[in-house]
């Protein structure tokens, strides 16, 4: 069975930073393209950024302040988030596509997605 769990989650200051971690199982990260999204209340979802074995995209939004790694002997891809803003505020998501980024932040059809975790930034 395949879980994507993320954590690292809470409430910070505009300004602050968080790291968030996605941690796989049942599949190995450098095998797919993992991507980020949020999802703010009453918004639709949105892409954040995809990583792949070649390259990370970002969506402008959080170019320059967003930064994605990964850890293939922990299987866990990591997002490290800093001058953060309100507008941050969201439950942010990974998903897994056994695809590459294709040059893009944003995929269709992934194939497996974790739980969400909750970031709330105060101004």
């Amino acid at each position: 069975e395949v879980q994507l769990v993320e954590s690292g989650g809470g409430s910070v200051q505009a300004g602050g930073s968080l790291r968030l971690s996605c941690a796989a199982s049942g599949l190995a990260i450098d095998d797919y393209a993992i991507s980020w999204f949020r999802q703010a209340p009453g918004k639709e979802r949105e892409g954040v950024l995809c990583l792949d074995n070649y390259d990370t995209y970002y969506a402008d939004s959080v170019k320059g302040r967003f930064t994605a790694s990964s850890d293939n002997a922990k299987n866990t891809v990591f997002l490290q988030m800093s001058s953060l803003k309100p507008e941050d505020t969201a439950i942010y998501y990974c998903a897994a596509i056994d695809a590459y980024c294709g040059g893009s932040y944003y995929h269709e059809g992934y194939d497996f997605w974790g739980q969400g975790t909750q970031v709330t930034v105060s101004s």
